[in-house]
């Protein structure tokens, strides 16, 4: 039987939620195929349950699909169920949250547009009043104009901001998750290092 230290294998825990938005790499998805392939050899799956699953596992794209595939073939452990020494901080990444946040960089995108027209516009026209008003040309137009693109702008590729930013959030979650990842690396390292350190003599 598979043991439980199986998930030590992946670069990152497939089963932390942190992680699970992650790109899974073809060694993690060899991770699970072996699996597989032991339990096959072992008869706990048969020839159709393996060709399934296999199939699956290598069109995964992330990590958190990868579990599920083994749920029944390892062992659950007492770590999986608690958060170990070192375990990421980072809050989990979920299509909920990507798209609220992506629509809140917008509409933060679109006051400030709307906070410049109306700033220029106000600024303009008082300048006019007080210097070139009531026979001067109403050039506060122009500027009034030019700002309000910005603010056309953002109305028109709504969609297209709002995708642009899903990515860029995306992005820097994945940035954190490999930073975390990285430091959590060099502490077990450094813990292994002491463990493997032989008893100082009397």
């Amino acid at each position: 039987m598979t043991s439980p230290e199986i998930w030590r294998e992946f670069a990152q825990d497939p089963r932390s939620p942190a992680y699970a938005p992650m790109r899974a790499a073809d060694a993690d998805r060899d991770v699970v195929l072996r699996v597989l392939g032991e339990a096959y050899a072992e008869g706990r799956i048969d020839a159709g349950e393996f060709d399934e699953r296999t199939s699956a596992v290598q069109a995964a794209r992330t990590l958190g699909e990868l579990p599920a595939f083994l749920t029944d073939l390892v062992p659950p452990s007492r770590a999986a169920a608690q958060t170990p020494i070192g375990y990421s901080s980072i809050p989990p990444l979920t299509q909920e949250r990507v798209e609220a946040e992506a629509v809140a960089r917008w509409e933060k995108s679109r006051r400030e547009a709307f906070t410049m027209w109306v700033f220029v516009s106000l600024v303009c026209w008082v300048i006019f009043f007080a210097t070139t008003f009531p026979n001067g040309h109403p050039w506060p137009v122009y500027p009034m104009l030019g700002t309000s693109l910005p603010l056309l702008g953002t109305a028109i590729r709504r969609k297209d901001m709002i995708e642009s930013n899903r990515r860029r959030i995306i992005a820097k979650h994945e940035k954190a998750v490999a930073r975390e990842a990285k430091r959590r690396a060099i502490e077990q390292q450094k813990r292994r290092q002491v463990e493997r350190r032989p008893p100082e003599q009397a």
